[in-house]
């Protein structure tokens, strides 16, 4: 996904700036802009590339999660 940043002039004529949309490409990201903003005139597009996560799943992390969880579900319930 790429962040395109726009900064625009409403039909109204009072500025905007700094609307930032997350699409694919930018067409698809002007497309959501005239949604939300119609007949409006872009005065400027920026575009920023969006790091992907790299988180990985920890399988044993979650596990103890859950086991905690369950320990402790068993002392509220013995009480």
């Amino acid at each position: 996904m790429i962040r395109y940043g726009f900064n625009i002039k409403t039909r109204h004529g009072q500025r905007v700036e700094n609307i930032l949309i997350m699409a694919a490409t930018q067409g698809d990201a002007e497309r959501r802009l005239r949604q939300m903003y119609h007949h409006c005139e872009i005065v400027e597009c920026e575009e920023q590339c969006v790091p992907r996560r790299v988180d990985t799943l920890d399988v044993e992390g979650i596990i103890g999660l859950i086991s905690a969880g369950t320990r402790s579900l068993q002392k509220a319930g013995t009480q």
